[in-house]
């Protein structure tokens, strides 16, 4: 795999992977930026959320559950000295529709700890909790 990051001007610059789709990051105005893009470190929650998301609805759906939303939630704490790691992190993952709890928290269990690669890289600096919600309306 391969990336590639552009400067375009000031503090903003074009990320592009493999896929070929470009992403925009930017700075806050406060050091420089336009506040055009997001943050780089937000981008990695981002990645986080769908990379578990992704395994998640996908072994929910193997599982034959009828998911009619999904969401996830990242809330996650940095290092208060550089290089400002994150030191923790909760993931809340709401669902709708009608889909078994113990299903749910199995689809889970397995992108926790055997699929999802992000998890794993941030279980090197960071606590990584999670919670669930199933929402029927």
């Amino acid at each position: 795999m391969k990336s590639k990051v552009k400067l375009v001007e000031g503090m903003q610059f074009i990320g592009y992977a493999d896929s070929g789709h470009g992403v925009v990051m930017d700075a806050s105005f406060d050091v420089g930026g336009e506040d055009t893009g997001s943050r780089p470190m937000e981008l990695l929650l981002l990645g986080l959320g769908g990379c578990t998301g992704m395994d998640v609805v996908s072994i929910l759906r193997k599982m034959k559950q009828d998911v009619e939303r999904f969401e996830i939630e990242i809330e996650a704490e940095r290092a208060k000295t550089y290089p400002k790691v994150y030191t923790k992190v909760h993931i809340i993952y709401k669902v709708w529709g009608n889909v078994s709890e113990e299903k749910l928290k199995k689809a889970i269990e397995l992108s926790q700890e055997t699929y999802c690669s992000a998890s794993s890289m941030f279980k090197k600096t960071a606590e990584v909790t999670y919670e669930y919600k199933i929402n029927k309306d």
